[in-house]
């Protein structure tokens, strides 16, 4: 099997824990505090038009559609993309979600405004041709949000361990998490030095300007609870 494909499963099988905890995530303190973090670089023009990209069960793509943004998601996994329209119904906005490949998005050049994802790249097999997907189908101005980690040197099967028992990787079939750490020996990107390499690809494709943000997870994961992530987040931002 081919590791994209295994990629589809895993999230799959991932989907209906993810819906959960992105459901209870919208409903809590989490959800005032992402905002809060992405707001500082949004345009207070609610006009401008935002693609989710991993939108996974549509946690970003929903904060911003409350907040009124135009903004639609896009994920490889079917069953996110179900889970993400289920979630948008319940919390009462209507959000575009599409299945597609983040690597090569069906959208013309210069579509939107923004370009926003979180825990995606460490995901992808190809993230160079990623990085150039999303920057094509940015606007000349427009801005990259990337908010990540370097999740590939992590062993989520151990790392467990030091979690709460509320957490959701100590609900999670233990095969299910050594799949996504065989995944992740797979992939190139666990190998590279992140966001370093994020940064020189990004600022070797001509970019305006190109920084990054290492405090997110002081700011955001202030409690162990079932939210909590112990991998150490960053954030890119681009400006085309």
């Amino acid at each position: 099997m081919e590791t994209k494909d295994r990629i589809v499963r895993y999230w799959t099988e991932r989907s209906e824990d993810f819906e959960k905890l992105r459901h209870a995530e919208l409903d809590s303190y989490m959800a005032r505090l992402w905002m809060k973090e992405m707001g500082q670089h949004l345009s207070k023009k609610k006009s401008c038009r935002i693609l989710d990209v991993g939108t996974g069960c549509g946690f970003f793509a929903i904060l911003l559609a409350k907040e009124g943004y135009d903004v639609e998601g896009i994920d490889l996994t079917a069953a996110m993309i179900k889970r993400a329209e289920e979630l948008a119904f319940e919390e009462g906005v209507s959000v575009p979600f599409h299945v597609m490949d983040a690597e090569s998005l069906e959208y013309p050049d210069e579509s939107f405004d923004i370009v926003i994802a979180r825990n995606l790249t460490w995901t992808l097999t190809n993230p160079e041709k990623a990085y150039c997907e999303w920057l094509r189908v940015l606007k000349k101005g427009g801005m990259l949000l990337n908010y990540d980690g370097d999740y590939g040197k992590e062993t989520f099967e151990e790392d467990r361990k030091h979690l709460s028992k509320s957490h959701v990787h100590n609900r999670v079939n233990r095969s299910l998490l050594a799949e996504c750490d065989a995944i992740k020996r797979e992939l190139d990107i666990s190998r590279r030095i992140r966001p370093l390499w994020d940064m020189e690809f990004l600022r070797a494709c001509g970019c305006e300007s190109v920084s990054e943000d290492t405090g997110i997870s002081d700011r955001i994961y202030l409690k162990q609870d079932e939210f909590y992530n112990p991998t150490p987040m960053f954030l890119i931002r681009v400006i085309k």
